[in-house]
């Protein structure tokens, strides 16, 4: 498309000499815009990318892709035969049986806060990695009998928890009186404290052996949930046939893992959408400076451009040559500013520990944005798509000062040289 000739010609207009530095200045300018345009937008979509990823990994990673939840007030009896045969079911990898209650956290120094507490078996436990395999103190070989529990590393920093201290269980459903409700109080020793990375379970759940936990609640050999893990989650389809008909008769409700977490993924897709437009307004700005400084060069090179139509240049090639020297702006600073925003993207948990490092203060607050740190993942169909848009815009600035770079009249550009 562009021959020896055009490129030859494109890459004198684009090295500047005395006299024509000021062109060549906002040029240069026009190219940071785009490489900068273009590295935010890499990066904005990829952080948001990676937030509705990392949150729903994480959150499927201490809850079932399927969960079957006992309605308020109610619980399942004589459960081991079901999970026996749950576990049956092509496609389920993992059953656990779990029995949760809201109940008041208190501690000796007199903090209180609510949370919830989830029993649940020793192994269990050990199976659910993303608690187990980020255990920070203590071990989960002391998570047996009815005073150990587990806590996260949220609620252990706010109160000053270490191993072996108490934590103090208050629960709202205690004996009736004669003189009302008194609620049920039972001290447990902190056994192990996990960091699971997502903010609510670090600060607001614990984790009871479930033996202790049935007793603690008054529920013996009863739970009030079961956790499904399947081995490919999108093939919820699948089981849900046969789930449902084992289920049939009990007063429980079956959520999945779409319907559990829409709320945050639908938020989080609507951020991301609107980012993605807001910053895009970024590149189009820096693709308009390309048709200013275009339209400059065009000027300064008309009487360039009638010597090229005089000696036998057609008005195509004299399009091409602008085209080409548009194109080289616009291209070189999407590329840059994807090298850029993949560089960043890349390193950006090292950039927020420098940053907070040298400023003392926060700048990804974790219980404002559920995960404990910025994610680094990059999705590389936002970058296509980014790269895509900066190559277009660019590409669309040069169309209207190379059309009227080929439409220069020579006779006209000469009559006042």
């Amino acid at each position: 498309m562009f021959g020896p000739f055009e490129r030859a010609v494109a890459g004198r207009y684009l090295r500047a000499r005395k006299g024509e530095r000021f062109v060549s200045i906002i040029a240069v300018f026009s190219l940071i815009g785009i490489a900068l345009g273009v590295a935010t937008l890499i990066v904005v979509t990829s952080v948001m990318s990676g937030f509705q990823v990392e949150l729903v990994s994480r959150i499927l990673g201490v809850n079932g892709h399927v969960s079957a939840e006992a309605y308020a007030g109610q619980k399942i009896a004589d459960y081991q035969p079901l999970v026996t045969q749950i576990r049956a079911i092509p496609g389920v990898r993992a059953v656990e049986p779990v029995l949760d209650g809201q109940v008041l956290l208190s501690t000796d120094t007199g903090g209180a806060r609510g949370g919830l507490v989830r029993g649940i078996t020793q192994q269990d436990l050990r199976d659910l990695h993303p608690i187990s395999d980020h255990i920070i103190a203590g071990s989960l070989a002391n998570f047996t009998g009815d005073d150990a529990l587990a806590i996260g590393v949220g609620l252990a920093n706010a109160y000053r928890l270490r191993i072996g201290d108490p934590l103090t269980l208050i629960s709202p459903e205690g004996a009736a009186t004669a003189f009302g409700t008194i609620p049920r109080v039972r001290a447990y020793k902190v056994a192990a404290i996990f960091d699971a990375g997502l903010n609510d379970y670090n600060t607001s759940v614990v984790f009871l052996p479930l033996q202790a936990a049935q007793i603690f609640f008054q529920k013996p050999k009863a739970v009030t949930g079961i956790q499904i893990w399947l081995n490919n989650p999108d093939q919820i389809a699948a089981v849900a046939g046969p789930l449902s008909r084992l289920l049939q008769g009990l007063p429980v409700y079956v959520r999945d893992w779409r319907h559990a977490n829409d709320t945050i993924v639908g938020v989080l897709q609507v951020q991301k959408d609107t980012m993605f437009i807001v910053l895009g307004m970024i590149v189009l700005v820096a693709a308009f400076n390309v048709v200013s400084s275009l339209i400059m060069l065009v000027k300064d090179k008309r009487a360039d451009i009638a010597v090229l139509r005089t000696l036998g240049a057609s008005s195509f090639a004299v399009l091409r040559i602008f085209l080409m020297c548009g194109a080289f702006v616009g291209v070189t600073g999407t590329l840059i500013g994807a090298a850029i925003g993949i560089i960043f993207c890349r390193n950006i948990v090292a950039v927020q520990h420098f940053v907070e490092h040298a400023t003392g203060g926060q700048v990804f607050d974790a219980s404002v944005f559920m995960l404990s740190e910025l994610p680094n993942t990059i999705d590389w169909g936002d970058v296509i798509r980014v790269v895509a848009l900066g190559l277009a815009l660019s590409l669309l600035a040069t169309l209207y000062p190379s059309w009227r770079a080929a439409r220069t009249d020579p006779i006209e550009a000469l009559r006042h040289e």
